[in-house]
């Protein structure tokens, strides 16, 4: 298990600037740190490819450790103030949309301390029926229930009512609209006497717990929260429920919260007369469904009044909130380049890696190596494999368990992956740095960032030079951050972009810019980041491509920016239209290989195969499936985009019957999509010129990067991109012919 870990606050660093960590121990009590630039992450004792490099740092030595605690969760939380403070008689209630009603006690809206017991909660019991619990802060605690469960995934009205007069509590549920089922209205009263708790409204849990404590944590949807002076009517309460907003009409309103408004930040907006505005801690998910969704309204913009639901979740986690264990201030004289404070503790070991550019308006060299930080963040503390019955099947080896995995699996509150599902079977749609992300590091499996390390141990072994970029860079400052820099080149997986990225690149590689793409699943997913909501990647899966788990239908659109989620091939920019391949298939058994085609003859490719003879393999050696052409491998497609002068300079063979197409490559039913039969399950190596005189090239393969350091570096792969490299990192502009 492990014993060490950490996260920094930011992953994107200048030098000259400053990086804070956060480390928690897990039973030592003080921790070696060190700073190491990281060469190669690769470990595998076979392979002699590990490669670090010690760095004088003013926190290298021991620092005392010590446990910190997660509070994960979602909620949101209303401060104190006197319009809480004043209750006395009241009625409080919610459209609810219970996704796991048995689970236990869960806050809906409370305002409670345990000790002393004070206050009031209205909640789900452990009967998962809608409950009302009060205590006068003297020792007299009183709940009264509806005794009925709440049916999983429906709209209920649950109120709850407290009459200081007569020293009686009461709590309702009534079932929303469901045509073809029948649910009953359940209420019943009991006694019990109230006193304000001196805490904070909380909607979805309760009070945030001390240490070791726990929120109880809704799982579910809230819409249209309400809390009014006095008892209320049925007919009253449910007069509240079906307005947007308070009116005139509603006398005794205290609180009346709009979740429909400051979708994509962490405001909630009261639109009672107390103004009792609250934030979302946790990053629940905005832009929902409410309980009066219409389906006419796909955009939540569009009709705010029919997506007033907000979705909460018991592992919801943004930002793990970890003091600050020692900083760093980044000499100005720092090579770019990535780096990590290394961990140790009692024979454990953890990497905290961050990524550092040179000053703002300078740059150390022609090439810029951009790392893939988006993608990284998508597959952050990855779970899948933990829960999905059919993973060995989907990618056709054995699951095997890291370390890091046995870990996750003992600790939920460290988060999840946007490939993951949430406790109540929904999808996640964010992932944060802002926490300790276990499998972005070196010495942990070849999947993008530590499989991105064997492009950074061909660099140093090849004697280039390189500045490293992040995709938050790209995504802030668009083409400008590429522009002073004659290349470009991709990681192994740039799986995730953003529309500015997206437009950056696009600007880059249109002007004179040269990209060198050594991956493949590259440029297909649209997602959102936002400085509303820092350290956050959302990610919402429309309705076609690969996809791990499921998303809500009418809740495609991006809360942090309102675009609508999903491929950038329905979005108007397939990745052939950028770089002149897509992906087509996937297969993470074996890889196949690439042979040279008629188009490597031309004389515009002639620089590509320098060294390489006409009928030699290139590549049926690697560390990823064995092959150069794998894992998952992007082909041409004119109609999606691929330049009409494009030259398919080699294309793969080999791939195993596990290597299928894409859904978004099949449209019907067909039985002949795997590698062996379909020539259509092909990578496409992929060169062409632009008319600024850049050049783009692309090998449409994962698993190209695991193949470069062969043989000691020295192989068909890597002369190739070598080849490809010196030529974009040369002045002479391109020529592109007529098309």
């Amino acid at each position: 298990m492990k014993k060490i870990l950490g996260y920094c606050d930011d992953w994107s660093a200048v030098a000259g600037g400053r990086v804070a960590f956060k480390i928690g121990a897990y039973g030592p009590d003080r921790f070696e740190a060190a700073l190491v630039r990281v060469v190669c992450g690769d470990d595998h004792p076979d392979r002699g490819l590990f490669h670090e490099e010690e760095i004088d740092a003013p926190f290298n030595g021991w620092h005392a450790a010590a446990a910190q605690p997660i509070d994960a969760g979602s909620r949101v939380i209303v401060p104190e103030a006197p319009a809480l403070a004043g209750l006395e008689s009241f009625t409080v209630q919610a459209w609810v949309f219970p996704t796991t009603p048995l689970k236990g006690e869960q806050g809906l809206v409370t305002q409670w301390r345990d000790d002393p017991a004070t206050g009031f909660a209205l909640m789900i019991d452990a009967c998962g029926a809608a409950a009302l619990r009060v205590g006068d802060g003297a020792g007299r605690v009183a709940a009264v229930s509806t005794g009925a469960p709440l049916a999983e995934r429906r709209w209920w009205l649950v109120s709850a009512w407290v009459d200081a007069a007569s020293g009686r509590i009461g709590v309702r549920q009534t079932p929303g609209a469901t045509p073809l089922e029948r649910h009953e209205a359940t209420e019943s009263a009991a006694d019990g006497v109230f006193a304000p708790a001196p805490a904070p409204l909380v909607f979805a849990a309760f009070t945030p717990p001390r240490v070791g404590g726990s929120a109880r944590c809704f799982n579910g949807k809230i819409d249209r929260p309400r809390l009014c002076a006095g008892v209320r009517s049925t007919a009253e309460v449910d007069a509240l429920a079906s307005s947007p907003a308070p009116t005139s009409a509603h006398e005794g309103v205290v609180g009346a919260w709009d979740f429909a408004q400051g979708i994509g930040t962490r405001e909630v907006r009261d639109t009672g007369p107390n103004a009792l505005h609250g934030e979302t801690v946790n990053a629940p998910s905005r832009g929902c469904k409410g309980h009066n969704w219409s389906g006419r309204e796909q955009n939540f913009a569009h009709a705010p009044q029919e997506y007033g639901a907000i979705h909460f979740h018991e592992d919801d986690l943004h930002d793990a909130g970890w003091e600050t264990s020692f900083a760093y201030d980044i000499p100005p004289d720092l090579p770019s380049g990535v780096y990590a404070a290394r961990l140790r503790a009692d024979g454990d070991q953890s990497y905290v890696p961050f990524f550092v550019r040179p000053p703002k308006g300078r740059t150390t060299a022609k090439l810029a190596f951009l790392a893939s930080t988006l993608t990284y963040l998508a597959y952050a503390n990855y779970h899948w494999h933990h829960h999905e019955p059919f993973a060995e099947a989907t990618e056709g080896f054995w699951t095997t368990l890291e370390p890091t995995d046995v870990f996750l699996q003992a600790h939920p509150e460290f988060g999840l992956s946007t490939y993951d599902t949430h406790a109540d079977g929904s999808g996640v749609r964010f992932s944060s740095r802002l926490r300790p992300i276990l499998n972005m590091a070196p010495r942990t499996p070849l999947w993008s960032f530590n499989a991105d390390t064997h492009i950074l141990g061909w660099l140093e072994s090849q004697g280039i030079a390189y500045d490293v970029l992040t995709d938050e860079d790209l995504h802030r400052e668009g083409a400008a951050a590429l522009a002073p820099y004659r290349a470009v080149l991709t990681g192994s997986h740039p799986e995730y972009y953003t529309t500015p990225m997206m437009e950056g690149l696009q600007r880059y590689i249109a002007d004179r810019g040269r990209l060198v793409y050594l991956g493949g699943n590259g440029f297909i997913w649209r997602c959102a980041v936002s400085d509303a909501m820092p350290g956050l990647l959302e990610l919402r899966r429309a309705e076609d491509g690969i996809r791990y788990r499921g998303e809500e239908p009418g809740e495609y659109h991006l809360e942090l920016t309102g675009e609508y989620g999903g491929l950038w091939r329905r979005l108007g920019l397939p990745p052939q239209a950028l770089v002149g391949v897509g992906t087509v298939a996937v297969g993470f058994d074996r890889s196949g290989f690439f042979r040279r085609t008629a188009d490597s003859e031309d004389p515009r490719a002639a620089f590509i195969f320098e060294g390489i003879g006409r009928d030699e393999i290139i590549g049926d050696f690697g560390f990823v499936g064995g092959g150069a052409a794998g894992s998952e491998i992007d082909a041409t497609d004119p109609v999606l985009g691929t330049p009409a002068h494009a030259l398919v300079v080699a294309r793969s063979e080999g791939h195993s019957a596990n290597t299928l197409l894409c859904p978004d490559e099949i449209g019907f039913t067909n039985t002949v999509m795997d590698g062996v039969q379909n020539p259509r399950v092909r990578a496409d190596m992929t060169f062409f010129e632009t008319p600024g005189g850049g050049a783009v090239f692309s090998v449409g393969s994962i698993a190209w990067a695991g193949s470069l350091p062969h043989h000691g570096y020295d192989n068909t792969v890597s002369r190739l991109t070598l080849n490809v490299l010196r030529r974009f990192l040369d002045e002479t502009p391109f020529d592109m012919p007529p098309t």
